[in-house]
């Protein structure tokens, strides 16, 4: 059975997803080697930093196979020379006839560079198949590189009417095990967690990836001072303007930055204009306005002209919970 090319750059994109938690800051590429009878015979995704690419993977894998097969691949392959070799020459040097692209890797040291190299030694390049699918798959990395900043996700857990934090204080939880799970996940895809000093002081967070057994560590970023014995440090304490903030933390190389703060520095980001990605954990259960707190206590709306709008990309349950997301 022969496959499509969309269906082929599908499972590259499926494979790419296996190094989501471990890549960064490098993509997570995924790449598949297809031989002319349509049987793929080799693949493979990104490797921890420093380790091979997912292009030199699904090579090795594929072997002598990879002579005149067409290789499927959601990035574009690299040409310059960082922690390892161009992809670009290890493809022409395995004699793969033609290698089909999601997108343009907009990293400078590629941006076109490493199509060039393939056609100039006669490799036959098709570039922009699910083109916008493999972006979105990639959106933390293509916006750091093209900004030098975190693409910035708000993560929020409230009730169906917004609600963040009873009239007594508490907060947790509202949402379910299988909300926290995911919410967890989502931690795990971020290279930094970020919350404000006054969360730090009320709710004591480790604000550490669990996933079953493996425990991930983000870099840990306060907004203000946290105290002395708190549970996130070692952490990264930095205050002042949220745009200089971004350009810290996209200098330590964090491709994705979770925001996890109260209403307060959730507020701050949205108001800034900096959340490119909004995830909103709802429960099904009703707080009211008196005396709770909203998921959105410091934004200020004057006018309905003011009013902020984002697309929602993704409805699910979750448990008993669900999931919103929304581009922003």
């Amino acid at each position: 059975m022969k496959f499509s090319l969309t269906e082929l750059m599908s499972m590259a994109m499926d494979e790419g997803e296996k190094a989501r938690f471990h890549a960064p800051p490098n993509p997570w590429v995924g790449a598949l080697l297809v031989n002319d009878r349509g049987v793929i015979v080799g693949e493979g995704h990104t490797q921890a930093p420093g380790e091979s690419h997912a292009e030199v993977e699904a090579l090795r894998r594929a072997g002598d196979a990879a002579r005149g097969a067409t290789m499927v691949v959601t990035l574009e392959p690299c040409s310059h020379v960082g922690r390892t070799g161009p992809c670009a020459e290890a493809i022409i040097e395995a004699g793969v006839a033609r290698v089909v692209v999601g997108t343009i890797d907009p990293d400078p040291r590629v941006s076109g560079q490493g199509i060039a190299l393939l056609k100039a030694s006669g490799v036959d390049v098709e570039v922009g198949i699910e083109e916008a699918a493999v972006r979105a798959q990639l959106a933390p990395y293509i916006w750091h590189r093209v900004t030098t900043r975190p693409y910035v996700v708000a993560k929020i857990a409230s009730t169906i009417d917004g609600v963040v934090a009873m009239a007594d204080g508490t907060s947790q939880w509202i949402t379910g095990p299988e909300a926290r799970r995911d919410a967890h996940v989502l931690r795990a895809q971020s290279q930094a967690i970020l919350v404000g000093a006054n969360t730090v002081r009320l709710d004591n967070p480790e604000l550490t990836a669990r996933l079953d057994d493996i425990v991930l560590e983000p870099l840990r970023v306060v907004l203000g001072r946290a105290p002395e014995d708190a549970r996130v440090r070692p952490c990264l304490e930095l205050s002042g303007d949220l745009g200089h903030v971004l350009d810290e933390l996209g200098h330590h190389d964090v491709l994705q930055l979770l925001v996890e703060g109260g209403p307060t520095t959730t507020s701050a980001f949205l108001d800034a204009g900096l959340v490119n990605h909004i995830v909103w954990y709802q429960a099904a259960a009703f707080a009211g306005a008196q005396g709770t707190l909203a998921a959105l206590a410091g934004l200020s709306t004057p006018t309905m002209e003011a009013l902020r709008r984002g697309r929602i990309v993704d409805v699910r349950r979750v448990g008993e919970d669900i999931r919103i997301d929304v581009e922003v």
